[in-house]
């Protein structure tokens, strides 16, 4: 389970996996000092760091990286959840507690999710009917 990212490497991975490409230090600063004041440095250490962790993988081009995303947002989101709800003491209390937050509009994202998930669970194997069928006498 990875532990949640902190502020900026939130920050950094909300732009990594928005733009969905390969990415240089350069192009995460520009984007993040629209927001806030920050150092090329800083960036590029949370990038690291964020490539250290196993968040994002990086390739040589000239002197710089490309950085990009290892997993998806959802994938990040899913593991999370799925780690408080296995802290629980009682996982279904939890998860009525986590329905009761919902929006309408989340409850349907929900409602899709588990449409999706019944339509690719495959079906258990019916019971095998006994050799010969059913009142065949056996030699």
């Amino acid at each position: 389970m990875p532990r949640p990212l902190g502020e900026l490497e939130d920050a950094v991975m909300t732009r990594v996996w928005q733009w969905n490409r390969p990415v240089t230090v350069r192009e995460v600063l520009e984007d993040l000092q629209q927001e806030r004041s920050i150092a090329y440095t800083t960036v590029m250490t949370v990038m690291d760091n964020l490539h250290q962790k196993g968040w994002v993988r990086r390739e040589v081009e000239g002197r710089a990286y490309r950085y990009t995303a290892v997993s998806t947002r959802a994938a990040y989101s899913a593991a999370l959840m799925n780690e408080a709800w296995a802290q629980s003491d009682n996982p279904a209390a939890a998860l009525v507690a986590f329905f009761g937050m919902m929006s309408p509009e989340q409850r349907e994202s929900l409602n899709d999710a588990i449409r999706i998930v019944q339509r690719d669970v495959p079906l258990p194997p019916s019971p095998r009917e006994p050799e010969g069928g059913e009142g065949t006498a056996r030699p």
